[in-house]
């Protein structure tokens, strides 16, 4: 197999990239001066070598504690649970929420043979138990798909007996979009979750 081959099929690994567009991004790389390829191969590098899981919440640091699990001026009384470590920045830019986190690394599908057990579960559940009554919430932000509320669900199950309240992010219509675009499932969990004006 050639370099270019074997670059072209360690690419297409990556979600979202299939041949066609790991071949174009070889071959724009191949177009590049050599500093990029290497910078690049660098940056890669590091990546493996020094990023590993946050030892309390499981998102990703180059120290053993990430940037937010060291931070003492976090509300430490609520955990936000996400399926994966992105995840936490989609939510940290909003601005609003300030908490801590807990990662899953993925969500329960009984068919992918994914149970608790391969999930970090075992840690936010000690986190819980170890607070000493210190964590009040559990904010669950799984995705809104099967396995995410199946998820969900369990997670609700196995905290609430631990004490803490378990919340569910709201769902519903985007801002922007008009009633007659929007799909009914979404338009019915929006009814659901109404609020008080």
């Amino acid at each position: 197999m050639s370099v270019i081959d074997q670059l072209s099929q360690e690419l297409s690994r990556f979600p979202g990239i299939g041949p066609k567009t790991a071949i174009r991004l070889v071959y724009h790389l191949m177009k590049r001066p050599k500093e990029e390829a290497r910078r690049l191969s660098h940056a890669i590098r590091d990546l493996a070598d020094r990023i590993r899981p946050c030892r309390q919440c499981g998102s990703y640091s180059e120290a053993d504690l990430c940037e937010i699990c060291s931070d003492p001026g976090r509300d430490g009384s609520i955990i936000c649970v996400v399926e994966e470590a992105f995840e936490v920045g989609a939510i940290e830019r909003t601005g609003q929420y300030k908490g801590y986190y807990h990662v899953l690394g993925g969500h329960l599908s009984p068919l992918d043979g994914i149970g608790p057990d391969e999930l970090n579960l075992k840690r936010l559940l000690d986190r819980i138990s170890n607070s000493e009554g210190g964590v009040s919430e559990i904010i669950v932000a799984t995705n809104a798909s099967v396995e995410g509320e199946a998820t969900a669900v369990y997670l609700e199950n196995v905290v609430r007996s631990l004490g803490p309240r378990v919340t569910r992010l709201a769902r519903g219509i985007p801002v922007g979009s008009d009633l007659e675009y929007v799909d009914g499932n979404t338009i019915a969990e929006a009814l659901s979750g109404r609020r008080e004006m």
